[in-house]
């Protein structure tokens, strides 16, 4: 009888051995296989192109999503997505900047910091990532956050370790968005200079950070050219027809040039804080009413941009403007220093830059959804702004319920602020928080978040990027 046992135990022993090793066997070629052939193995998966860079493997891909996912078994189109490959060890970084995705290789700075992979997504029905047809009605914030939802639910199997999402500008709003809707995916959210409207209509909020911003020399020499271009609006009319008909540029959207001029001129204040500092002031005209047609001209189209009302420049931000005027909300901001008689339009809202062949209908809901799940609910959230951008006058702000979660606000940045702009305590703690959420955060960080830096050296060529330039967040 004990031998029997004793046989019986050995078997099972060695059964249990040869199990164990036979798992191991079939689990190597996982271990082994390379990075692309495990993303391609993903339903839906498919390869655009990979490009070369010394320490990654950087894949641009597409990704079968459903037009609604509320009918996921309809039909469906091509998301472009992006693959920054560091390790399956290395925590990975979901990064959108809620237009289109770049396919050159970049990291943003929550990547620097945790040493990760990074996952870039383009938003949806911004081309190449449209239905075909396109339902408009399939653009809003939930669906977009569903998009990120599937992408992640696809990633997770192969970069298992902590996930961030992070974005900038209304990539910082999608990034909200996103946590508001399925607050299990991520550990951890850092968006960026997110503007939060949460009451469409109620915009003083801008109109007082235009009235303190700065310095008044510089005010003053901003709203001087601004006028002065509205007042010398004929001229400087002729010679932008001039300029359209040389570019082929056509006004059938905005529905006139001189709409499109106005629009250009009152962009103007708005575009030189967005993207400029205080220290760029001594380029603005000091006397505007002196200054030439041409120095005129040339300040707002270098900061404002004539192309960008005619219908070729607004073309490309179709889907944000229609989000703008059915979701997000859009500033209305006075011009006390112009008289009343030199502003025929006003600060057009979004309608005027969709096409009217695309229907929309405002929702004061959704902002309001949001704001009030942030205050209440966020967890493990930062949010960073700069001091001079016009969208950080209406921000995202904190609850007394909400945990572990930050407001920071860089002094003196643009709508271009950075962890790394924020004052040295507040840099610190961004830092230590970015790494303890993604779970790679040294020892001494830990007892000591002064310590706290980027796990990865800088790369100018993946790190370094300006703001993209469009009026918009």
């Amino acid at each position: 009888m004990r031998k029997a046992l004793r046989w019986l135990l050995a078997l099972t022993v060695l059964i249990g051995t040869l199990s164990t090793a036979g798992a191991a066997t079939a689990a190597q070629p996982e271990a082994t296989t390379d990075i692309k052939d495990r993303l391609l193995a993903i339903p839906g998966m498919s390869l655009v192109e990979e490009k070369p860079y010394t320490g990654y493997r950087f894949f641009v891909l597409n990704y079968t999503q459903p037009v609604d996912h509320r009918h996921p078994s309809k039909d469906t189109f091509q998301q472009r997505i992006t693959v920054l490959h560091k390790d399956v060890s290395r925590p990975t970084v979901f990064y959108t900047g809620g237009y289109n995705v770049s396919t050159t290789p970049s990291r943003r700075e929550p990547t620097q910091i945790v040493d990760g992979n990074q996952i870039s997504m383009e938003y949806r029905f911004f081309t190449p990532s449209r239905p075909a047809p396109a339902d408009w009605t399939k653009l809003d914030i939930w669906q977009a956050a569903s998009d990120q939802h599937r992408i992640f639910k696809a990633l997770k199997p192969l970069y298992d370790r902590k996930w961030l999402s992070t974005g900038g500008s209304k990539g910082g709003m999608t990034a909200t968005y996103y946590e508001r809707f399925y607050p299990r995916d991520m550990d951890g959210v850092v968006a960026y200079v997110a503007p939060n409207d949460v009451v469409n209509k109620e915009d003083s909020a801008y109109d007082e950070f235009f009235a303190e911003v700065g310095t008044k020399e510089c005010r003053d020499r901003l709203n001087g050219v601004q006028r002065e271009a509205l007042v010398r609006r004929e001229p400087l009319e002729q010679r932008y027809a001039a300029y359209a008909a040389e570019n082929g540029y056509t006004f059938d959207t905005v529905g006139s040039l001189d709409k499109a001029y106005e629009a250009t001129v009152l962009d103007y204040v708005w575009g030189f804080w967005q993207y400029s500092l205080l220290s760029d002031c001594g380029t603005i005209p000091a006397d505007a009413k002196n200054a030439t047609d041409e120095e005129i001209w040339n300040s707002i189209d270098t900061i404002a941009g004539f192309s960008f009302y005619t219908d070729q420049g607004l073309e490309p931000y179709t889907p944000y403007y229609y989000q703008a005027g059915t979701q997000l909300g859009a500033p209305t901001i006075v011009f006390p220093h112009i008289e009343k008689q030199y502003i025929r339009y006003g600060y057009l809202p979004p309608r005027n830059f969709v096409p009217r062949s695309i229907p929309m209908t405002f929702q004061p809901y959704a902002m309001r959804d949001v704001d009030t799940w942030v205050r209440h609910n966020a967890r493990q959230m930062l949010f960073v702004y700069g001091e001079n951008d016009p969208w950080g006058a209406e921000q995202f702000r904190l609850g007394k319920s909400a945990r572990d979660s930050y407001v920071f606000t860089a002094p003196g940045a643009n709508h271009g602020a950075r962890v790394a702009g924020l004052v040295d305590s507040e840099k610190a703690l961004a830092t230590a928080k970015i790494l303890e959420w993604a779970g790679v955060a040294p020892a001494a960080v830990k007892a000591d978040a002064s310590l706290a830096k980027p796990l990865a050296k800088f790369d100018a060529k993946l790190d370094k990027r300006g703001t993209e330039r469009t009026l918009r967040p």
